[in-house]
């Protein structure tokens, strides 16, 4: 890789109340970076969350603005751009359970990410049931 090229950071998998309570800044070209403190005991130092992997149910779906609402168990958050993702329009209708990756735009007054990954969850009852714990054990393990 040379020094041209754009290093994307991974998505980390975090709560929408995590963001709203975050600190945001900017980071290199101008990108929001939310500090978020991490859930669980243990380690305390805050993620830097550029790039995020949230997972919610639809609560609206607005057309003429490409933008979804969702519903996490912390809170509601916002997503563009799902017009652009393959096979993320189709998933996005009220009440469905979906995963979302997208790059954080902004944490406060509302998360919102504009969308890289949309799916469909709703078949899997155990990704809803097991989400806090994964993103809590997730957090935990990263440096």
């Amino acid at each position: 890789m040379d020094g041209r090229e754009k290093k994307r950071s991974p998505p980390i998998k975090v709560l929408s109340s995590q963001l709203r309570e975050g600190k945001e800044c900017r980071g290199p070209n101008e990108k929001v970076v939310c500090a978020v403190n991490r859930l669980g005991r243990g380690k305390s130092a805050p993620l830097e969350v550029s790039v995020a992997w949230m997972q919610g149910t639809v609560l609206e779906v607005k057309p003429d603005n490409d933008v979804v609402l969702l519903l996490d168990e912390t809170g509601t958050f916002a997503v563009h751009g799902v017009d652009s993702v393959p096979k993320g329009k189709p998933c996005l209708s009220q009440g469905k359970y979906v995963m979302v990756m997208g790059i954080l735009q902004a944490c406060t007054p509302e998360p919102l990410l504009r969308a890289v990954k949309v799916a469909d969850l709703s078949s899997n009852v155990a990704h809803r049931q097991m989400w806090t714990l994964e993103v809590e054990d997730l957090q935990q393990t990263l440096a």
